[in-house]
């Protein structure tokens, strides 16, 4: 990996340093079966932790473990976040690649790429409890606060499936932008905001109605509208700004979630794809799948502050602060 030291998983991965940008930057690599160890403070690489097959996407646990989905090894593994330590590897079915997990961390649902499945893993034994049939390559998997609607995309359908909970089984299609990706939820739990990769836009969705309720088109100057590719999205805790991936655009847009207008463009690296955001709401992280490396942005500015090379097809980042 571009000669960055490897560490054992037993390695202390917290680190000493202090201040509003304390902590570690954790980078899946779909290639290299690891994730990259950052410090957030310092913005220097301080190792690497070994991992099952393709690792994608890389979430917190409510318990504060680390979970990463890997795809070719129908599992996750699962990561003590101070010590960097493997503690057990959970079943997630065939080709899992997006994942959430219920408020009470009880439940892991997952998308199952090829078997058009979404299915309710429990977290504990692994012992899948449900699949529900959605459509073709389900990606994006979201539950609500409340622990009652699973929303999950898919790409090939454009839709994203709305999920009850409790009953098991879908309970509304609602028609998005081609090749919907990933998904947040407004911190008022009123709006769903969707990524469409293949549509240069963002669907809102009304959680009350499950309508589409408007679209925001993505334009970047240079670009053709093909290569604007929305996928990773995130918001800042207030719900007032959304960050969203563009893509093989090289940018990420910056979105003022009431007026549903983008009010800057920060370039970053190649394929800009997942994207983080620190508790202090200053650093922007970018995962930048063809550049093999992690822009760290500032948010004031909406300028880059640093490229940090890490494994080959970097896929998802979590801040552990």
């Amino acid at each position: 990996m571009r000669g960055i030291p490897r560490i054992v998983a037993a390695i202390v991965v917290a680190t000493a340093a202090t201040g509003a940008h304390a902590g570690t930057a954790w980078v899946s690599s779909e290639k290299d079966d690891a994730i990259t160890l950052i410090d957030t403070a310092t913005l220097a690489v301080k190792g690497t932790l070994p991992t099952c097959k393709r690792g994608r996407h890389i979430q917190r646990l409510p318990d504060g473990q680390v979970m990463l989905a890997c795809t070719d090894s129908n599992a996750a593994e699962v990561f003590d976040a101070a010590s960097g330590k493997s503690l057990r590897r959970v079943p997630l079915g065939d080709e899992p690649e997006a994942f959430d997990v219920s408020p009470d961390g009880r439940t892991i649902y997952v998308s199952n790429e090829d078997e058009a499945e979404a299915s309710f893993v429990d977290a504990r034994t692994g012992k899948v409890t449900k699949t529900i049939k959605v459509g073709q390559e389900p990606e994006g998997v979201k539950v609500s606060a409340d622990g009652r609607t699973l929303y999950v995309t898919s790409e090939v359908a454009s839709m994203v499936h709305v999920i009850d909970v409790a009953q098991g089984k879908v309970v509304k299609n609602v028609k998005v932008g081609k090749r919907p990706r990933r998904m947040a939820i407004t911190p008022d739990g009123q709006e769903l905001w969707v990524t469409n990769e293949m549509d240069a836009s963002v669907s809102i969705v009304s959680t009350a109605t499950h309508e589409v309720v408007s679209t925001l088109k993505f334009e970047v100057r240079g670009a053709r509208p093909e290569d604007i590719t929305p996928v990773g999205i995130t918001m800042t805790p207030d719900g007032r700004r959304a960050f969203v991936a563009l893509g093989k655009a090289n940018h990420v847009a910056f979105v003022d979630v009431g007026t549903r207008k983008v009010t800057a463009l920060a370039l970053v690296g190649r394929r800009a794809w997942n994207v983080a955001l620190d508790k202090a709401g200053q650093r922007l992280w970018v995962v930048n799948g063809l550049s093999d490396d992690v822009t760290v942005v500032d948010v004031a500015s909406a300028k880059a502050i640093k490229s940090i090379p890490v494994g080959r097809v970097p896929y998802g980042v979590l801040l552990v602060e």
